[in-house]
């Protein structure tokens, strides 16, 4: 029979106790700062690490989410851990799968990267909970096509938390069902600035952050420099403005 003393202290102990027999936990506070000064502050200094982010894909934008996926991989902070990705067979015959040199061209470098081939849906979310318990990856990303339910969300998101990684779930298109998620957005390519030679410029991303655990959501337009491995805000210039209208007349004295 406990001593007649408040419960309350009791529990104090007991949680001391198992604290002290356990693993030391991961730090929750890390992020990973996307570098555009507006999305940092709404998420509270950057894309939390050790939790589960979704990324949707906006209609016939699949590659553009997938794209975005891969540069967060490639900023991740753990230089030295491996980022995973994994992908049903279906899908890859639906929508592709990785090729080598676009990632070297996209800033991930291809020996930190592991692919994991899974026959059903269900089985890649197992691989994705699995692997985000392990500590020598940095980045789990999961190619899901279909509903989930939340419990399965909430299963990815205690494993990120146990095991430190950063965790992607991304989705073939939008859904409104309830996820465990911290963070949901949704990806669409947008259209890049020319080089100073009229050529194709930096990737651009149109960001919608439709959910947010940190604070406000919103939308941002991004160009991805895949050399610095940095974002910026897309600017047009005040030049691109001026061509619209090149009969303006001189202001009077």
């Amino acid at each position: 029979m406990l001593p007649a003393q408040p419960m309350e202290q009791h529990l104090s102990r007991l949680r001391h106790a198992i604290a002290k027999t356990g693993e030391p936990l991961v730090d929750e506070t890390r992020s990973l700062a996307l570098g555009v000064p507006d999305i940092d502050a709404a998420l509270a200094g950057g894309l939390a690490c050790a939790a589960l982010h979704e990324l949707s894909a906006a209609p016939v934008h699949l590659g553009a989410a997938a794209g975005f996926a891969l540069a967060l991989a490639a900023r991740a902070p753990d230089k030295a851990g491996q980022t995973l990705w994994i992908a049903t067979d279906f899908g890859s015959q639906e929508t592709g799968a990785l090729y080598g040199p676009g990632l070297d061209l996209l800033g991930l470098d291809t020996a930190r990267l592991l692919v994991a081939r899974i026959a059903r849906p269900v089985d890649a979310l197992f691989a994705m909970e699995e692997a985000l318990k392990c500590r020598a990856l940095s980045t789990v990303v999961a190619e899901i096509d279909g509903e989930i339910d939340l419990t399965a969300t909430r299963r990815l998101s205690l494993a990120a938390r146990e095991g430190g990684a950063l965790g992607l779930l991304l989705r073939h298109k939008p859904t409104c069902s309830p996820s465990a998620a911290r963070t949901r957005w949704e990806i669409a390519g947008a259209p890049s600035v020319p080089d100073e030679l009229g050529g194709l410029g930096r990737t651009a991303f149109t960001l919608s952050l439709v959910r947010n655990r940190r604070g406000p959501c919103g939308t941002w337009t991004l160009t991805w420099d895949h050399h610095e491995r940095v974002f910026a805000a897309l600017s047009l210039g005040v030049d691109a403005a001026s061509r619209d209208r090149p009969d303006r007349e001189a202001l009077s004295a």
